[in-house]
């Protein structure tokens, strides 16, 4: 099914590769097939939980062998947009799991806990799975008071094999309605992660096909930069909200195994 000018794929994880820790197919199948088409490709996911050696183990556990370079979480994208703006040792308060406070702390910077979150000369929020009332009361009083707010994704939810459950964005929103103020955003739809994507892939933008199961976030990516676009339906997105999608989608497949033949 893919068109042979594609030379790299760049591919979403939840919704694509699994849900949760279930896995979407075969994928130890599947990517012998991506190998043997010789393509390039790198994982670009939203979900900023894990660090690239977590997703490195996971793949590695469902029979699919990666290097770390290969992984681009929203975690990584927004340290690295905090890098380029912020000195090492800036303080940040975060909400968010191991995935953010790595990339954080890997790029310099300081964070803090709780107790010592009003000193936090930014905040960074995503997706956490321990959140407390203590978390969004700091996190509350810290952009009310102006400190510069950024978040890994707007993701409202987040797949399971037992349905949607709420993602990075459902609780940024509460922030958002508590302060009335909306954060940068590094993760997909906006373009910071799929230009990384491809500089790490070293192709060009016609050569390289995005594959998502997310209209609103993937495919708005992959679009804003000019990539083709592959939408899977194993995931969030249905056929009826794909075919109304604009400007239209360049493939869509039941699943990735369906997609790369």
């Amino acid at each position: 099914m893919l068109p042979t000018h594609i030379k790299a794929l760049i591919l979403d994880m939840d919704g694509v590769i699994w849900k949760a820790d279930a896995p979407i197919g075969d994928l130890k199948s599947i990517f012998a097939r991506i190998n043997k088409r010789k393509l390039k490709y790198v994982f670009a996911t939203n979900n900023g939980t894990k660090t690239p050696d977590e997703y490195q183990k996971k793949l590695s556990d469902l029979g699919v062998e990666v290097e770390t370079w290969q992984i681009v979480t929203s975690a990584m994208g927004v340290a690295h947009m905090l890098a380029q703006k912020y000195p090492r040792g800036t303080k940040a308060f975060m909400i968010g799991e191991d995935g953010i406070r790595v990339a954080l702390e890997e790029k310099g910077l300081e964070v803090l806990s709780v107790e010592n979150a009003q000193e936090a000369q930014v905040f960074v929020m995503g997706i956490d799975r321990t959140i407390t009332f203590d978390k969004m009361r700091e996190a509350t009083l810290l952009v009310r008071r102006g400190v510069p707010f950024y978040a890994t994704n707007p993701d409202k939810t987040f797949p399971t094999p037992r349905g949607e459950i709420p993602g990075a964005g459902a609780w940024i929103s509460v922030i958002t309605t508590a302060t009335g103020v909306e954060p940068i955003y590094a993760g997909k739809p906006f373009p910071f992660m799929m230009e990384l994507s491809l500089e790490l892939l070293g192709t060009k933008k016609e050569e390289t096909l995005i594959v998502g199961d997310r209209l609103e976030t993937d495919i708005a990516a992959g679009q804003a930069v000019g990539c083709a676009c592959a939408l899977v339906l194993s995931g969030v997105s249905t056929m009826e909200k794909a075919e109304a999608w604009m400007p239209k989608i360049a493939m869509i497949a039941d699943d990735l195994a369906t997609l790369v033949g």
